[in-house]
């Protein structure tokens, strides 16, 4: 089993999350969200972020407007909804009791 097939799982299964976050500050379109994945260190391609954004947007979470760009074609930038709020509210939740989880589980192997 090759661990970058792992660690590439568990990018996935939070990714959705990170994105919701990350539109919780503020509006933002596509290059600004890889951007900021990738500072997190959370390596994302094109490929896997339009269709994520797609589904999110369809599920209700996010919305988009069009924007003139003064660099090049008119950009989308994506809105956190008030069901994404709420939606993400309840990831927040359930991150935070994940974590304790894991911490608790991790902990008592690395202690024996």
């Amino acid at each position: 089993m090759k661990i970058e097939n792992t660690k590439a799982q568990m990018r996935k299964g939070v990714l959705e999350y990170c994105i919701l976050s990350i539109l919780q500050k503020g509006d933002a379109y596509t290059s600004e969200i890889l951007a900021t994945l990738k500072s997190a260190e959370m390596i994302v391609v094109e490929g896997t972020i339009y269709p994520l954004l797609t589904r999110l947007k369809n599920a209700g979470l996010l919305s988009y407007r069009w924007e003139e760009s003064t660099s090049g074609p008119p950009r989308k930038y994506y809105v956190l909804t008030e069901n994404g709020g709420l939606f993400l509210k309840e990831l927040n939740s359930t991150w935070n009791n994940l974590v304790n989880a894991v911490d608790l589980v991790t902990k008592k192997d690395n202690d024996e």
